[in-house]
Parts: structure tokens; sequence; C-alpha cells
């Protein structure tokens, strides 16, 4: 085949990261983004941007373009024929943890591997997603959201909304819990399917449409007034999010593996979070409905 056009996505990604923080930006009234940038031991690197205000609380919007001469495991897991081979990794993830708990914490990813991009067969492949993880969650903004990744799916393949909502599902699963991590979206993984501007130009899709899916609940839902029994709820919740991400979640692993940057790689972790014994929320109260309907599988496209 011919070459990959590697600098195409390295600008898109770059691209991508600054809109996401324009928008972050616009949605922040007290703070801005700080920059750092960081080169990784064996290429590479990557521009890590953080913030922190009175509406995000933390936000991480991480730029990177990782090489390395073994794949690790978590990428080579699927490929063993591919263990051991050289590699470039580059993506860009996001994740807002919001100060007030009826604005949902978001995650989005999108991402490009190639597995020995000198040889004469390169294997390459894409992924990503975003997903919603509400505290107190309005069933507005979980359909709103849901309309938003299958319109960024639709203009490719229409099978491609159903397959990739109920892959997020299946994939932000904390087996240990047996609970969803939130209400789900998109996740797609080693996609590489029909042709290379195929699969690239529905990446960027989905890239593309993560800020605009999010921006208009972060409005909606930012200046809901909130209490101490409101944040306590938060932070235990947000105990479920840091445990999947350390146990369960392939970016994390991933970047751990290949040496990646700790400090960027961990930036999805909530500044604030408890853990309480044994929690349960009291029947019928808000707190009890995110668990007893809102973190249950179901077609959020389809409720009367």
């Amino acid at each position: 085949m011919k070459s990959l056009p590697i600098d195409t996505i390295k600008k898109y990604f770059q691209g991508l990261q600054q809109s996401i923080c324009d928008g972050i930006e616009q949605l922040e009234t007290t703070s801005s983004f700080e920059t750092d940038q960081w080169q990784h031991a064996n290429g590479g690197g990557g521009t890590s941007r953080v913030i922190s205000g009175s509406v995000i609380e933390k936000g991480g919007v991480n730029f990177s373009h990782v090489k390395g001469k073994e794949l690790p495991a978590a990428a080579s897991a699927k490929r063993p024929q591919m263990a051991g081979k050289p590699f470039e990794a580059m993506g860009v993830s996001v994740v807002i943890h919001p100060l007030n708990p009826y604005v949902p914490t978001s995650h989005a990813n999108v991402r490009f591997f190639v597995a020995d991009p000198q040889g004469d067969n390169p294997l390459w492949w894409f992924g990503g997603g975003y997903d919603l993880t509400p505290y107190y969650a309005d069933e507005l903004d979980v359909v709103a959201w849901h309309q938003a990744a299958k319109a960024a799916c639709d203009g490719f393949d229409k099978t491609y909304y159903p397959r990739f909502k109920q892959w997020c599902d299946e994939y932000f699963y904390l087996k240990h819990r047996d609970e969803q991590r939130g209400v789900g979206g998109l996740f797609f993984d080693d996609f590489n399917e029909r042709s290379f501007d195929h699969a690239f130009g529905f990446m960027q899709s989905v890239g593309n449409s993560y800020i605009g899916a999010y921006q208009p609940i972060v409005e909606r839902q930012k200046h809901k007034p909130f209490g101490e029994t409101e944040r306590t709820f938060q932070a235990c919740r947000r105990g479920r999010y840091v445990e999947y991400n350390l146990l369960y979640d392939r970016g994390t692993i991933f970047g751990l593996q290949s040496g990646g940057r700790t400090e960027s790689i961990l930036m999805s972790l909530p500044p604030k979070v408890e853990w309480h014994y044994n929690y349960q929320p009291q029947t019928g109260s808000p707190e009890a409905r995110l668990t007893d309907y809102f973190l249950k599988p179901r077609d959020w496209l389809d409720i009367t």
C-alpha cells in the first residue's frame, strides 16, 4: 500500500485538541488552559492542556504521539503476530470533571495506531468514541448526547451507531460492581474498514462532534444550585470512575505499558473523590435513580 499520511493525521489531532480547548474555555468564566509539552523517551511526545476553574473543576485535553520498539501487550493481545514489532500511536484524549454535580463528566478519545510502520505491510487502525457519566442525570441531556453520536455515524454507515453504541455499553462496564460507568455513547477500536480514507473520515466525524454534543449540556446545567449532599454523592460516584480507569481502561493500560508520561495518562482522574464503606443511596431518592434508571443499557433514542 502507499505510505500512510502520518503528518496529516497528526495535524488533524493537534487541530482537534485546539478546537476542543476553545470550546471548553467558552464554558469556563474564570480560568483558561495551562499547556505542558513533553517528550517521549523513544521518540515523539505530546502536549497536555489542563484547566481548573469555577465551572470545570478539573479538565484535561491531551495530544500524544509516541513511538516504541515493541508493541505493548495491551495493543498486541488480539494480534499475537505483531508482538515485538515497532509502533507509533497518536491521538487526543479528553476528560472533563465539572464542579456542579448536575453537570455530567464527559470523556472522549480518538486515536491512531500503526504497527511496523516501516515494513512492507504496516498494520494500522483507528479507535475512539465518547461517553457521558452523569451524577444527577437529565433525560433530555442523555437523549441529545445520543442523537449527536448517531448523527456523527450516519453519514458513513447507519449500522455504526447501534453497533458502536452497544460496544460502548459493554466496554464501560465495571464487572466487579455489575454496573455501567455512565449512560454510554460510542466506542470503537481496531477500526480499518473499507479503506483508509473511510476509516480516517469516520474517526474525524466522531472527534469533531464531541464538543458540540457536550457544550449544550454544560450550559443547561451549570447554574443549577447544589449543596453538600450533591457534592458528596458526586465524590462517591467519581470513585467508580477511578476504579474503572485503573482496572479496565485500555488507554490507561497501554499508556503505562508503553512508557508514556504518567502525569498525562492519569489526568483523567478527578480531583476530589470519596469511598464510603457499603454506600447505598436511599430508596426512591434522586441519587438512587441514577443506578435504578440511568445506568441501564437502553435505546435512548426511543424514549417515550
